[in-house]
Formats: C-alpha cells, structure tokens, sequence
C-alpha cells in the first residue's frame, strides 16, 4: 500500500490542477508514481518535464538505448513498477529476451552484442561503483558521441530517482498488473 496517496486530478487543489495536466500533456495519462508525485505537485511537474525532454523530445538516445538502461536500473534498485511496465516497451522496441534475461538473472553482459552489453555495463558501474571505467565510457562515447553521453547520464540519474520515489513511497502496480521482476 502506498505511503501517500495516489492522487486524481479532482483530488489535487484546483490552484495546482494544471500540474497534472501538464504531467499528462506528452504521457496521454498520469501513470501511478506521478499521481504518488503529485503529492508536492510543482516537484511532481519539474521531474515529469525532464522525464519528457529526455524520453519525447532530446532524441540523440534512441528507444532501444534506454530501454536497455531503465530495466537495468530497474533492476538494480530492485523497483518492481519501473521493471514491469518497462519489459513490455523494452520489447516494442525490439530488445532481445537474452537482454531482458541477462539483466534480470544479473548476469554480466559479456556475452550480449556489444551494443547491449555495453549499455548494461555503463550503466551497472555508474548505480553500483558512482565511477565509470575509462574503457567503458570511450566504448560509448565511441558509439553516442560527447553530448549523447551526457544525455545518457542524465537518464540514468532520471531513472534511478524515479525508481527511488517509487520504493520510498511504496507505490505499487495498477490492479490486474503481474509483477515481472524475479529478485
């Protein structure tokens, strides 16, 4: 059961409703750690822009790139909503099982195509050393270029706070949602 309450649009004070439609504006809806986030709705708002800019607008991380990350850090911090939601769109978007897997079983990435595996590794030594590795980080500077790297970061910081507001508030999945993370 969620610490704070999981927030309707008629639920929020009418001075602070437009925070919601504003969450919603890109999304098509307001998903459950938003409604839990709207309980301080200008923070709410100002996480779900830069979730926008990074997963809607800025396009120099492709689709498959941050599915690759989000369920690693979904992963790591053991977030069971962000991994569920996310193995569904990491599928849309072409990610093969043996990733999905290899994430979920913590398996090292070595034996994943290089462009998977290393997404794994930046990702894994950034969350559990707070370091990145010189051969890592050329790797995907190789690949992504100087301004992409920065991007990348910056979803990573994104998502592992999102998946850290999620398990503080205990926000849980929708009803008739099966959880998907083996931990």
């Amino acid at each position: 059961m969620p610490r704070v309450d999981i927030l309707e649009k008629d639920q929020i004070p009418q001075d602070k409703q437009q925070f919601y439609d504003e969450i919603a504006k890109y999304r098509g809806h307001v998903a459950r750690p938003f409604k839990a986030l709207l309980n301080s709705p200008e923070i709410a708002t100002k996480i779900a822009s830069l979730g926008e800019e990074l997963r809607y607008v800025s396009s120099t991380i492709n689709s498959e790139i941050r599915e690759i990350i989000t369920l690693t850090i979904s992963k790591i911090q053991n977030c069971e909503y962000v991994w569920t939601h996310h193995v569904a769109s990491a599928r849309e978007v072409g990610i093969r099982e043996e990733v999905i897997e290899t994430i979920q079983n913590n398996i090292p990435p070595r034996k994943l195509l290089p462009k998977e595996g290393v997404f794994v590794q930046f990702t894994k030594e950034l969350l559990e050393n707070t370091k990145i590795s010189n051969a890592t980080y050329s790797a995907v500077e190789h690949l992504l270029g100087q301004k992409a790297v920065i991007d990348l970061i910056a979803i990573i910081g994104y998502y592992n706070m999102l998946c850290l507001s999620i398990n503080a508030l205990e926000v849980d999945l929708e009803d008739g949602v099966t959880p998907l993370l083996n931990t």
